[in-house]
């Protein structure tokens, strides 16, 4: 059964669009407490966590990202 509209068959598409592709480009050796540049990547202007669907993380590599980032933050390394 299709939506009446163009309008609405549109806006169906855009929600039910498809995950991008999980991304593996970032060293997991590399990706430890002491390396602030590299945990600043996943967080905003504001210090805040950038969620999963917009870094297009997998699940376990965004664990131990937010588990790094909150190391990193308890010994002043990032705000």
């Amino acid at each position: 059964m299709q939506p009446k509209t163009t309008e609405r068959l549109i806006s169906l598409r855009k929600n039910n669009r498809r995950m991008p592709r999980r991304r593996m480009d970032i060293p997991v050796e590399k990706l430890i407490y002491t390396n602030p540049e590299l945990l600043s990547r996943f967080l905003t202007e504001t210090g805040k966590l950038i969620p999963r669907r917009t870094t297009g993380l997998p699940a376990w590599l965004h664990r131990k990202v937010t588990r790094e980032v909150k190391r990193a933050r308890a010994v002043n390394l990032l705000p």
